[in-house]
């Protein structure tokens, strides 16, 4: 097979994919999707009138392998008629797949009309005043994974062949995340993601290198999401929670299962947040849906 005709088999396998969501949510799917990373499955919860689509129901969907990915599609409503697609479960470079097949999700939502993408992602802490248990806004990123998902030939279908880059997540977004979190008493800081391959943990020499980079978060997923959603014309909000501090800022080892405990930890806070920010995309007050209470209040330690 070409390069060419293989590209055009990608718009064929993505178009295959959002038809089959396209079957359950009929001719109007939801306008936001949200990505969700490791240990916030439970924000599937915060929604109701699911709907279930297992990935492996998804033509050309590859499998999750990575524990804290369920590896839904959900189909919910927040109060008030605002309705989500929510990918519970993403792939990863480090898992073996190349980077078309770990944003073909973000390629089936482009088919499917999606206007917007939330992107969700557990993070190690590099500034020093990031603690465990901080939710950020992603401002920009550092992509250091080697290759972009982009890499190869042009298909004027899937946008761009030079697509800028100069406001990956999109400030008007970044602005109304930290309007809601203000309301809603959670403090939300900006911070830069530096993505690297995975799947081992960064050392502290190549943590200091980040920092030096200008990074404030590190992590091993969403850049590419991102990349490939702003070529097609999405919008983009990225929220990290920041679930451990990378090696050489905390003594103890990094441990996979204290990433999950506290990504479930946060999740109810994120949630609150993520569902004001699906309310507000669709033009309605989440003062007036009951909020108020329906979850308890994040405090900082």
């Amino acid at each position: 097979m070409s390069a060419s005709s293989h590209h055009s088999d990608l718009v064929k396998k993505a178009d295959e994919a959002a038809e089959a969501l396209r079957g359950v949510v009929g001719d109007h799917p939801p306008q936001v999707a949200v990505v969700l990373g490791s240990g916030l499955n439970g924000l599937v919860e915060r929604f109701t009138d699911r709907m279930v689509v297992p990935y492996s129901q998804i033509p050309h969907f590859p499998t999750v392998t990575v524990d804290g990915h369920a590896g839904n599609a959900v189909i919910g409503s927040v109060d008030g008629g605002a309705s989500a697609l929510i990918l519970q479960g993403r792939f990863h470079y480090y898992e073996g797949h190349d980077l078309r097949a770990i944003t073909f999700p973000m390629r089936m939502l482009q088919r499917l009309g999606v206007q917007t993408v939330i992107l969700t992602a557990a993070t190690g802490g590099i500034r020093a005043d990031l603690r465990p248990g901080n939710l950020v806004c992603l401002s920009d990123h550092i992509n250091l994974i080697g290759s972009n998902p982009l890499r190869g030939p042009a298909d004027p279908r899937l946008g761009a062949r030079f697509p800028d880059m100069s406001e990956v997540y999109s400030k008007r977004l970044r602005t109304a995340a930290k309007e809601e979190a203000k309301r809603l008493g959670v403090h939300l800081v900006s911070a830069v993601y530096a993505c690297l391959a995975g799947p081992s943990y960064e050392t502290p020499a190549e943590i200091r290198m980040l920092r030096t980079l200008g990074a404030d978060v590190v992590g091993m997923s969403t850049v590419p999401e991102a990349i490939v959603a702003r070529q097609a014309g999405m919008e983009v909000l990225g929220l990290a929670l920041v679930t451990n501090a990378a090696a050489g800022v905390a003594a103890s080892p990094i441990r996979h299962e204290d990433v999950l405990e506290a990504g479930r930890k946060a999740t109810p806070m994120l949630g609150k947040l993520i569902r004001r920010m699906v309310l507000r995309l669709a033009g309605v007050a989440p003062g007036n849906v009951g909020f108020s209470g329906e979850f308890p209040t994040y405090r900082q330690d």
